[in-house]
């Protein structure tokens, strides 16, 4: 499995699910009521959006530039199974001991015989990829998902996905572990993660025309996040009726996905772009 096929297909599957909750968003409707803090979580997004455009992308592409697609995947593919006992240790919580082992198996196979964890022979023999942290965790223990948030630095988040963060991070992640104990001067303690944060970011540039065509990029990327831990917290399979709750299309009987598709095209036509 290629990670950044992979990150491909995820992005644009939350993208394109997340279209119609962007167009009702927009729609002249009664105000959604699940984002109370848009106000000061549209000044961090923009604080974010310049931060990005004026240091994290250039680095990404600077990245880009310097590596070949080959060496660019087994970067990335480092970082997917280092990562992996995330996953692990959350599934347990979750109380999924079967899918704690597969993923033990792929972490186990592809940091042996896939040299450290730069290949992925662990697809090749049909052992799947699970990703799951400790927001999912608390979501699947029960917890409500909160208000939305945007973090500066960080992004989009929750106020039960932000627990993701410490707890992952201190009792998890072996890249912080490893950093945690061993006597790193100055940047060196960060390397890793700065790394990982640019693949991360270079894996995105692919997919940046999805953002570039939502005339509110804000409710776009709000609810492209929202439609992606859904689909992680249901397995792939989220319930209709929660997907349309979340998107508000309870609260408009009027709702007319046409007239939001043509608003749409509209705002495209007004900005330069070429809708389908």
């Amino acid at each position: 499995m290629d990670p950044n096929n992979t990150f491909k297909r995820l992005f644009r599957t939350a993208l394109g699910l997340a279209a119609v909750a962007l167009l009702a968003a927009c729609h002249v409707a009664p105000p959604r009521t699940d984002d109370p803090n848009e106000h000061l979580n549209r000044k961090v997004y923009a604080f974010n959006d310049k931060l990005d455009k004026a240091v994290i992308r250039p680095v990404a592409v600077g990245y880009r530039s310097i590596t070949t697609p080959g060496v660019r995947t087994a970067v990335s593919d480092f970082y997917t199974n280092i990562r992996l006992p995330i996953t692990i240790g959350n599934q347990i919580l979750q109380g999924r001991p079967g899918q704690a082992a597969v993923t033990t198996g792929r972490f186990l196979v592809n940091l042996g015989i896939g040299f450290l964890g730069f290949k992925d022979p662990a697809s090749m023999l049909g052992m799947p990829l699970y990703d799951s942290d400790f927001g999912v965790t608390l979501a699947r223990w029960g917890v409500p998902e909160g208000d939305y948030l945007v973090l500066p630095f960080v992004g989009p988040t929750t106020v039960r996905d932000v627990w993701r963060l410490p707890v992952d991070s201190y009792f998890f992640d072996p890249l912080s572990y490893f950093s945690r104990n061993h006597d790193f001067h100055h940047g060196e303690y960060y390397a890793p993660s700065v790394l990982y944060l640019v693949t991360l970011r270079a894996r995105a540039i692919d997919a940046e025309s999805f953002l570039a065509s939502a005339y509110d990029p804000y409710v776009f990327m709000r609810d492209a996040y929202r439609q992606q831990r859904l689909y992680q917290i249901y397995d792939g399979n989220p319930p209709a009726d929660v997907i349309e709750k979340m998107q508000g299309l309870h609260d408009d009987k009027d709702f007319d996905p046409d007239e939001l598709l043509d608003e749409q095209h509209k705002w495209e036509r007004q900005n330069g772009q070429n809708p389908d």
